[in-house]
């Protein structure tokens, strides 16, 4: 069956059968209801009271759809897309989280757990988690909640009182207001090693000048006249030196 279906689909599937010729399975294919179902609206036995519903008035279904749809009856009726987008309500959620009743004496644990574990969590982020009373809460931290004795930390995701996705994002939602009130991101807080590359490498452009001689940033650019007068020179004492060597050998 497909996912979409009509509004109303069982007082859709009351008009159908009493207005159309389609059969049990068309019908029962585009409202989504079981064919025998359909069987027992046709029979009287099921939807008494229940007034039909016009598909084509509100523009779930055209005339022409239905006419194939009573020429084939294996043809598949396909619903019309509506021409008017309804916005989607905003999952907005006010005041604390609705807990059952099975599990509201869970609470006080629950609470106990986040204060130890997540201590940066505000009292606003546990009633939004946990579901209960800032009372309850300031009770629970002063150790004069009337079952202080009994109380055993437990975690409120294992206890199904709230998800791991709400629990880890209002825990980063603490981290990040941290960051802002000290100013000072987190890959800041805690030292790290640096690479070799950063250790090894000089500080600033001032090291090289100390290290490297003044005088030789301070040379002129030879020109081919000088070099080519210095490789001479150099030639020439290699040749009296040489010459030396030689006299001193005999």
């Amino acid at each position: 069956m497909s996912d979409r279906r009509p509004l109303m689909p069982k007082a859709t599937a009351v008009w159908l059968v009493e207005n159309t010729g389609l059969a049990f399975d068309q019908i029962a294919e585009f409202c989504g209801l079981h064919p025998l179902e359909v069987k027992g609206i046709a029979d009287g036995d099921v939807a008494q009271g229940i007034k039909g519903m016009d598909p084509v008035t509100n523009g779930q279904l055209t005339r022409e759809e239905i006419a194939r749809g009573e020429k084939n009856h294996g043809y598949k009726l396909k619903l019309e897309v509506s021409k008017v987008e309804m916005p989607a309500a905003p999952q907005t959620r006010k005041g604390p989280r609705y807990t059952p009743v099975s599990r509201r004496h869970d609470r006080p644990n629950a609470v106990l757990w986040l204060i130890r574990n997540h201590p940066e969590l505000k009292d606003s982020q546990l009633m939004r988690l946990v579901g209960t009373t800032k009372p309850t809460i300031a009770q629970i931290r002063d150790r004069t909640h009337w079952n202080s004795a009994q109380l055993t930390p437990q975690d409120p995701v294992t206890l199904g009182l709230c998800s791991q996705i709400d629990l880890d994002a209002e825990v980063k939602k603490a981290a990040r207001r941290a960051e802002r009130k000290d100013g000072v991101k987190g890959d800041d807080k805690a030292g790290t090693l640096l690479s070799t590359a950063e250790t090894t490498a000089p500080a600033s452009g001032n090291t090289a000048e100390i290290l490297a001689p003044k005088e030789a940033a301070a040379a002129p650019e030879e020109t081919p006249e000088q070099e080519q007068a210095r490789v001479l020179a150099k030639l020439k004492g290699m040749a009296s030196a040489k010459d030396d060597d030689d006299a001193s050998g005999e």
